[in-house]
């Protein structure tokens, strides 16, 4: 009986695996990364090319905004934001993406960081110029605010919430507590019970305290293991000296023309590689998926263009700089050592972190599991705005207490079925995100040429 039963759980998550594994396929085929890679090209132009104002970005993140409206400072805002993007993606994705695409595709990553800044940048105003305060004095907002308020569409403000509320089950959640569970075992023989376990009451401990509490933890861990990782990376491009340019040039020369099989790469096509490069850049940062706005409306800030410029820096960091780092890492790695594997993006990640003395494999298994850890607490923010969105406060408490629960399940089973589910959702949630963004194009132009280019950054929006 017992053996039946599992024999038709065996198949029905087989045939779930090959459902959403099909759809996942198509959902981010070509049209999709068309989609997005055209928006933030649109958006870039539309808005003047607001990723030259970068420096004023990054001197606002630094900066308090305390006499505005909001929950956490802009520095706060952002780090929960990057918390929820910089992690698997940014490391073992990119090592996916050489290993798939070639060393091209690490180009056309970087290009996709540098125009999702754009999209970046137009989500978080979004977000603030729809906000709303709730009547605890919260403020809540994202593509579910601007496609409600903005565009009256509240049916496609539901499904944005819904498609959200499941993503972080997924790729906010168990994908995420089966990597801290994986490494753990790999690298230290922890029992995946046991890190299930502690990842549980960690969790907890910070979610409890809410928006605060999460962007606390966050702003203190996230600088610390992105400043030790890029670190690490600068340690090995040095020892990896005189192959530098030479990663330079072929990851140029690659990204435009056939990459023939050789040195230690497989053979790819021009396709391939942009096709990698770009879906990956665009996992990684998140730009035009719609997540980070729900967490840049806590934000204390004076006008949307302030927080816009904030949020923008968040891809500059995640892509642009770690993503651009990485790679680089690796095909120099796999120059200088042609012996290294390149058919799996994680076993390379580790070859060329192993080339540390010493402190290589446990730093990359360390910054793997902070990074982890608090993508599951910025996602665990995102789901929470989208069911209080759906269903009001008083689901918040239940919905904690499930999302607490998963991270445990996720520590010890398969995840497949998981894995394209969450690919599924990511890429229901950037539709309506995307309609919003293009729909509301004038409105994010008209607020960017007043507060941007108007030279009144330092001005408060009349609603403030």
């Amino acid at each position: 009986m017992m053996e039946t039963l599992s024999n038709h759980l065996d198949a029905l998550n087989g045939l779930l695996n090959d459902f959403f594994e099909t759809m996942s396929g198509y959902l981010w085929g070509w049209p999709m990364i068309i989609l997005l890679l055209g928006t933030h090209i649109f958006l870039t132009i539309r808005l003047g090319v607001p990723q030259r104002k970068l420096l004023t970005a990054i001197r606002l993140s630094l900066s308090k905004d305390k006499d505005s409206t909001g929950d956490v400072s802009q520095f706060g805002a952002l780090a929960t934001a990057l918390a929820a993007t910089i992690g698997t993606g940014n490391i073992v994705g990119v090592a996916t993406a050489v290993a798939l695409g070639g060393p091209g595709a690490v180009l056309w990553c970087w290009l996709s960081g540098v125009f999702g800044m754009a999209t970046k940048y137009s989500e978080g105003l979004l977000s603030i110029k729809y906000r709303v305060k709730a009547e605890d004095g919260r403020m809540l907002g994202g593509p579910m605010y601007a496609l409600e308020r903005g565009l009256g569409w509240k049916w496609l403000a539901v499904l944005f919430a819904l498609f959200t509320a499941l993503a972080s089950f997924g790729i906010g959640n168990t994908v995420q507590a089966n990597a801290i569970s994986t490494i753990a075992q790999n690298s230290y023989g922890i029992p995946t019970w046991l890190s299930g376990g502690l990842v549980c009451i960690f969790a907890a401990l910070v979610l409890l305290g809410g928006i605060k509490s999460i962007a606390r933890v966050c702003s203190a861990l996230v600088p610390f293991m992105a400043f030790f990782y890029v670190l690490g990376c600068i340690y090995i491009l040095i020892a990896n000296g005189q192959y530098v340019w030479p990663a330079i040039k072929l990851i140029c020369e690659s990204a435009f023309t056939p990459q023939a099989a050789g040195g230690g790469f497989i053979g790819t096509t021009v396709i391939v590689a942009a096709r990698m490069g770009i879906a990956r850049g665009l996992f990684s940062n998140e730009s035009g998926l719609g997540s980070a706005p729900i967490v840049a409306a806590a934000a204390q800030t004076r006008n949307p263009v302030r927080q816009a410029l904030v949020s923008s820096t968040g891809t500059f960091w995640d892509t642009v700089v770690i993503c651009a780092f990485t790679g680089l890492v690796i095909v120099s790695s796999i120059i200088a050592h042609p012996d290294i594997s390149v058919t799996d993006g994680a076993a390379l990640t580790k070859a060329a972190f192993s080339k540390i003395p010493y402190i290589g494999t446990p730093l990359l298994s360390f910054g793997l599991l902070t990074f982890a850890f608090t993508t599951i607490l910025g996602w665990c923010y995102y789901g929470e705005r989208a069911v209080e969105y759906l269903k009001g406060k008083r689901w918040m408490l239940a919905y904690r207490i499930v999302f607490v629960a998963m991270v445990f399940v996720g520590s010890i089973i398969s995840l497949d079925v998981v894995w394209n589910a969450a690919d599924c959702m990511n890429a229901l949630m950037a539709i309506p995100n995307l309609i919003a963004l293009l729909l509301l194009s004038n409105v994010i132009a008209k607020e960017t040429r007043h507060y941007l280019y108007g030279n009144r950054l330092d001005h408060h929006a009349p609603s403030e």
